[in-house]
């Protein structure tokens, strides 16, 4: 699978060291270049990359209004490349790939073409599924309609949610790993997010947070708190029909009435 890729930077050398560390990839064929965002935006409708490194800091359109002024076709992905590690969060934050600092390093750029890679992977597959679909639902419609009927309800894509999630707190990006969430207590608008021996603050609603977690392992289990059930060691009654989930930090998480059943089904 070819990678088509186009590179937008306002410094011509930038540029030009880029494309030779993506020589190493004999996967990635570079199609096009751009200075600026206005020719960014042109370049990307015209040929319709696979993939973007799209600088930030230029002069007119930053990298983010590019983002923006493609609302109205399907997107590439996109690698944020920069001399200015502070727009870092705000990359993930429009669901970049990957953020790559100036000078780009060639075991960094191989870590965000395997990340490029996987993201392809899982954005290929979901496609073939739909366009299957479409085919069959045209052309056999009522072998469509049997299918449906007969097939058990699917379960959340894995693949579409978060393994990792940017948090910046005090000055500082810290990636974290989904799978070390404990639980994650709500206090507004922030998201106390807890692994078990470090608590980081998170500016998002839980509304927002759960989109992004797995399902079948993080659970609202209390108006404002979600736990991990992978972590769950214990559960222990308590009066009223409410429990206590143990996790393995030794916390101990009520959960509430309401949200007893939701819980029951997936601890045992």
């Amino acid at each position: 699978m070819t990678i088509r890729t186009i590179l937008v930077d306002d410094e011509p050398l930038a540029t030009q060291g880029l494309m030779l560390r993506l020589q190493a990839h004999d996967d990635v064929e570079v199609i096009a270049t751009a200075s600026n965002g206005r020719e960014a935006i042109r370049a990307i409708k015209t040929h319709k990359p696979d993939l973007v490194f799209l600088d930030i800091q230029m002069p007119g359109f930053d990298g983010f209004s590019v983002i923006q002024g493609l609302m109205d076709v399907d997107p590439p992905l996109f690698v944020f490349v920069t001399a200015y590690s502070e727009h870092a969060l705000r990359a993930f934050e429009v669901q970049a790939v990957d953020y790559l600092e100036k000078p780009v390093l060639e075991d960094r750029l191989a870590t965000t073409m395997e990340r490029v890679r996987q993201r392809m992977a899982e954005r290929g597959a979901q496609q073939h599924a739909e366009r299957l679909a479409e085919a069959l639902a045209e052309h056999a419609p009522e072998a469509a309609e049997e299918i449906g009927e007969s097939a058990p309800a699917a379960a959340p894509e894995s693949g579409r949610f978060e393994k990792m999630i940017n948090i910046k707190d005090q000055g500082q990006i810290f990636r974290v790993d989904v799978d070390t969430i404990e639980r994650i207590d709500a206090a507004g608008d922030y998201m106390c997010i807890q692994t078990g021996d470090n608590t980081l603050i998170l500016r998002e609603t839980m509304k927002d947070l759960e989109k992004r977690l797995d399902p079948r392992r993080f659970q609202r289990v209390h108006r404002s708190t979600i736990v991990n059930l992978d972590l769950v060691r214990q559960v222990k009654p308590h009066t009223n029909g409410e429990c206590f989930l143990v996790l393995n930090s030794g916390a101990q998480v009520k959960v509430s009435r309401s949200y007893r059943d939701v819980v029951a089904r997936f601890v045992h």
